[in-house]
């Protein structure tokens, strides 16, 4: 049940808007006390396997459950993961599962609940007072939904109608370009390229996707430095490299069917480097699950031989102290340096050389948080490593310098020839299933013109040519009153965004919002003048169209392409699948059209021939993705071939980031995901490998920063942001929480935090809000309402 409160609404009070007052935060309300210990138990192992017994149970339904481990990531009919995009086991591995995996199956297997009924009996204005975990909780949608301003609730409407509704809507707009369609990465491939093929024929392209708010500028850092938006390595690598670093990533909860390659990796004598302000469980030792001798005995792995606490925004300066350790060296041993590679196939180096020795030890000490000593430890641990992986993630993005970081990365790789050979290359790494194939299939407000040039003359359309809108410029259009029509596939987006209140007028400006979607959340109850929501199969559920059984495809985080089939009838007879959505709308909206939208609905193979024409490295699309392993996107780069001007990789000379210390008594605050969350859906307020239990509304502090501010475990604090616009931001009644993270930096959950990122809060080199890099100030609550 929501919290009450005679004074202060719950919506409020999940905000952390009410002075005084304990913050709820967007978890389950709270109905007992809160703690925290010190965790030194191995990641994953029993507790893990506790966790996923106690998800099964809950789910109500074992045996689906059950089931589900066994054919998730599987080839031969099984269904790919729907959380995150780390690869599947090249290797045939039964159980390659992982414990977030099952929490978000069961998440999406649970029975239809949110139907007609359900909604008469609680109008929005009482559902904006559940917190977000209870709206969740309810259920699947299962009908589609028309909101009544009468009533205040929402109310069954025909999917025929529905289509109508926005197709009318769309096609009165005085410009297509009133309109912006936004992408979550859980949309399969062919419906990604349904969704930009509608909305290009339709004429704009202004189509924001979550990548705009993630890895934006991984995409933007290696195109520009390799000619490829994407890494280069794959498992295999991974079983062949000497060392991996992990930077800006909690692989534990992010993504943890990471933990057994790094486990592998420990076995054969490989430095494991995690480089990260907070020291967490994912840095030290790991049982993992399917090991079962290691179950049955307690025997732990290493998965971490060096830790290094770089400061908040601190990355760049220190891969730059690595470079610069590494360039002395060559000094007196040329050898260090792979001169072949830089020779023959990079442009920039001398430049990038005379850069480095110019800059002074004393400013990489102080830009990134760390001792000499340290850097040049780690110097020697590349130096003596033959075959090294860069792997990260949105630790490093989320920064107003997040492409230049990045760069910093190729730079350092192409030093030793890191690159282009077995066991070595950048490797980001993607926190939704398909987010990376949704750029890869033509959603991108920036297309280029080879891609249009090709869709144009395979599809018979004429795609608009100007840059579209990205996710921040079409919340800001929203609000000016530019953008009237808003359309998402999947996704929260009312709580993903930056600036909450901001967001939440801007959407609410629309004249009409649709939610494409599998369960209720708050961007349901954050709508235009009129919305509608429309309920979707899951992937774990079989899609039947007029051919008969539908698989869909999905592209993890090392490019392998593979297809994959439900396991269970759908939760409602009312829903349909992405495509049939989306072919519905299309309809609906081009009734001229050409393009045969009722044949690619009826059968998803037609979509994946045109696909084939369309996208390079798709070819035989239909053959290749029924390969039990499905197939690895050609990357030319992995082949030292790169798409760049100069037909070579690109050293950066990019300045160091100046933006480390905010001064006056101030902190860097990076948002971060707690372990029972995935992206912004809250399983429970617990973060076991952080220690804390019943409790989101922290702030981790150093011992040091928190002294001086004379707090104590668990006190109450209000948290200030300072936008770079000049404007504040406040949340109330958060409690203070002793964590390992350098003296100057704080962190705190999202999605509760990104309410202190100010919608001028973006980098202007990536787009991407700064959620990891706020500036703010901490004080100890005005007053304590209890």
């Amino acid at each position: 049940m929501p919290h009450s409160d005679e004074n202060h609404d719950a919506e409020q009070l999940m905000m952390g808007a009410v002075p005084g007052e304990p913050a709820l935060g967007r978890g389950p309300v709270r109905n007992g006390g809160y703690s925290r210990h010190e965790y030194h138990h191995p990641a994953a192992g029993w507790g893990a396997a506790r966790s996923v017994g106690e998800v099964l149970e809950r789910a109500g339904e074992p045996p689906e459950g059950v089931r589900a481990l066994f054919v998730m990531n599987q080839e031969d009919g099984g269904f790919d993961c729907p959380g995150c995009a780390w690869p599947d086991d090249p290797n045939g591995l039964h159980l390659d599962i992982c414990e977030n995996g099952v929490k978000h199956v069961t998440w999406e297997l649970t029975r239809a609940k949110a139907g007609a009924a359900f909604f008469a009996a609680h109008p929005v204005r009482e559902l904006a007072q559940w917190s977000d975990h209870d709206l969740e909780a309810v259920g699947r949608l299962a009908e589609p939904l028309q909101y009544d301003p009468a009533s205040d609730t929402y109310q069954p409407i025909t999917w025929n109608d529905a289509f109508t509704l926005v197709g009318d809507t769309l096609r009165a707009l005085p410009s297509p370009d009133q309109a912006a369609f936004y992408t979550s990465g859980r949309l399969s491939n062919e419906a990604t390229f349904l969704y930009q093929l509608w909305t290009r024929e339709f004429g704009t392209n202004n189509q924001p996707d979550c990548s705009n708010m993630c890895h934006e500028a991984t995409g933007r850092a290696l195109t520009a430095a390799l000619g490829t938006g994407k890494g280069t390595v794959d498992l295999h690598d991974w079983e062949a490299a000497d060392a991996i670093w992990v930077m800006g990533d909690n692989a534990a909860s992010n993504a943890p069917r990471m933990l057994t390659w790094l486990a592998e990796a420990d076995r054969r004598g490989a430095q494991l480097v995690h480089i990260n302000p907070l020291r967490e469980a994912a840095s030290r030792r790991t049982i993992v699950p399917h090991e079962f001798a290691d179950m049955a005995t307690f025997r732990t792995t290493r998965i971490g031989t060096m830790t290094v606490q770089v400061r908040i925004g601190g990355d760049m300066a220190l891969l730059r102290g690595v470079a610069k350790a590494v360039l002395e060296a060559a000094d007196g041993e040329p050898g260090v340096l792979d001169r072949e590679f830089i020779d023959r196939h990079t442009h920039g180096f001398d430049g990038y050389r005379e850069l480095v020795a110019a800059t002074p030890w004393p400013d990489l000490v102080q830009g990134s948080g760390v001792a000499e000593a340290d850097i040049r430890r780690l110097a020697d641990s590349y130096l003596h490593s033959e075959r090294v992986i860069i792997a990260w993630c949105l630790g490093l993005t989320q920064h107003e310098h997040g492409v230049d970081t990045v760069r910093e990365i190729v730079n350092l790789l192409l030093l030793r020839g890191n690159i282009g050979r077995e066991g070595a290359g950048p490797c980001p790494v993607r926190g939704h299933s398909n987010v990376q194939g949704n750029r890869t299939c033509g959603i991108n407000h920036r297309p280029d013109a080879q891609f249009l040039d090709r869709l144009a003359e395979v599809c018979g359309i004429r795609p608009p040519r100007e840059h579209g809108l990205g996710t921040v410029e079409t919340i800001q259009a929203m609000h000016r009153g530019d953008i009237r029509v808003f359309v998402a596939l999947g996704g929260n987006f009312a709580l993903a965004s930056p600036d909450l209140q901001y967001t939440a007028e801007a959407l609410r400006n629309c004249d009409l919002t649709v939610q494409v979607s599998t369960k209720l959340n708050r961007s349901h109850l954050v709508h235009g003048r009129r919305a509608l929501i429309l309920p979707c199969l899951g992937r774990t559920e079989r899609d039947i169209q007029a051919s008969g059984e539908q698989g869909v495809t999905v592209e993890d985080s090392m490019a392998m392409v593979h297809i994959s089939y439900g396991m269970k009838d759908p939760a409602s007879p009312h829903l349909r699948s992405e495509p049939a959505i989306l072919a519905g709308l299309a309809r609906a909206t081009l009734p001229d059209s050409a393009t045969p939208w009722q044949d690619y609905a009826a059968d998803y193979d037609r979509i994946r021939d045109t696909m084939a024409r369309v996208l390079d490295g798709f070819e035989d699309f239909n053959r290749r993705a029924r390969h039990p392993h499905g197939f690895r996107i050609v990357q030319p780069a992995r082949d030292r071939v790169f798409l760049t001007p100069t037909a070579r990789a690109e050293f950066s000379s990019a300045a160091l980031p100046d933006d480390t210390d905010p001064g006056d008594g101030r902190l860097l605050l990076t948002t971060i995901r707690s372990h029972d969350q995935f992206n912004t859906t809250i399983y429970s307020n617990d973060d076991r490998y952080r220690g804390l239990k019943g409790l989101r509304t922290v702030i981790f502090m150093n011992d040091a920063d928190m002294r001086e501010r004379g707090l104590d475990e668990f006190d109450l604090v209000d948290v200030t942001s300072f936008s770079r616009d000049g404007s504040r931001r406040a949340v109330h009644g958060y409690r203070a929480v002793r964590y390992d993270i350098p003296p100057g930096c704080a962190a705190g959950y999202m999605p509760e935090l990104n309410v202190l990122c100010g919608i001028a809060d973006v980098s202007t080199q990536s787009e991407q809000p700064v959620t990891k890099h706020l500036v703010v100030e901490v004080t100890p609550a005005a007053a304590d309402g209890g």
